[in-house]
Formats: structure tokens, sequence, C-alpha cells
């Protein structure tokens, strides 16, 4: 049986946390795609994150993926097709400091309306968040990602539907 397991932060650390200290977290992220530019939240100065986060207890993760790109972009979004599921054993070294077990599931999403928006931010966002831009999807190999998962190819996955 595994005592530990190796969790990384956005900023690519490790730390080695025993698996009973571990928390279970399934979460849903949105690609919105508008005029050839996805939705994209920008975090920790200049790197860039999928607007998503953890699905609530009793929460369906299509509703949670609309909940979590309005709050944390400003943004309407519907219709989410999901695109893949990824794994991570992630470490929040801002916020809370927890670790976590997370299963990732990406949606392709379609851009309804709305302003983009920090009105929505918790206030753990509140300290490393910034208002979300829409990026050309032609530049995303190039951005700094804040994420332990490279989600990237989902992007690219989505921009062809």
């Amino acid at each position: 049986m595994v005592n530990t397991v190796i969790c990384l932060d956005v900023q690519g650390n490790t730390y080695e946390i025993p698996v009973d200290e571990l928390q279970w977290r399934p979460s849903s992220y949105g690609i919105v795609i508008k005029d050839n530019k996805v939705l994209l939240s920008k975090q920790f100065g200049d790197s860039y994150d999928l607007p998503g986060g953890g699905v609530d207890l009793g929460e369906d993760p299509k509703a949670a993926v609309v909940r979590e790109v309005k709050e944390e972009t400003g943004i309407d979004a519907i219709d989410p097709k999901n695109l893949g599921v990824e794994n991570s054993f992630f470490h929040s070294a801002h916020g809370n400091k927890k670790s976590y077990h997370s299963i990732l599931m990406y949606y392709a999403c379609t851009f309804q309306g709305g302003e983009l928006s920090t009105d929505g931010f918790d206030e753990y966002e509140k300290e490393y968040a910034e208002i979300a831009e829409w990026v050309p999807v032609d530049s995303i190999d190039v951005i700094k990602i804040a994420s332990t998962v490279d989600f990237r190819p989902y992007i690219k996955q989505a921009a062809q539907l």
C-alpha cells in the first residue's frame, strides 16, 4: 500500500504528502472559445489556467463547470461537452495550503454572453487571480500555465469542434 504521494504545486515544486492527508477533489474546467480566442484565468502574475474548480458534493460536473466559468470570469457558458479527464496530485502552495488527489474534467463550452469580471472571486482567488482574458488560440503554446496538468491539448481539441 502507498503511504505517501508526490504532489506538485503550480510552480513545479514537489511535496511528499501522506496519503491520509490528501483531500479528494473532483474538478471541472471550461474551455470557451470565441472568435479564435480562448477564455483563460490570469493567475500568479504571468500565468494562465482554465476557469474551473471543485465540484461541490451533490453537484453535477457539467453544472459545476458552468458555475465556475461564471464565478471566475463573469462569462456565461452553456452546453458543456466532456473532452477528457486527467489525474493530479496537487499541493496548494497558496490559499489553504492543503494537498489534493484531484480528478480534472475538461469541457468544451459554448459562449452565451456576459462581460469579463472578478465579481465572483472567492477570498483565495482575490489573492492570486486577475481578471480573465481572451487569449488567441494560436498563442497558447507560449503561455505559462498555472496548473499541474498541461491543459493546452484540450484547448486544441476544442478549437477543432
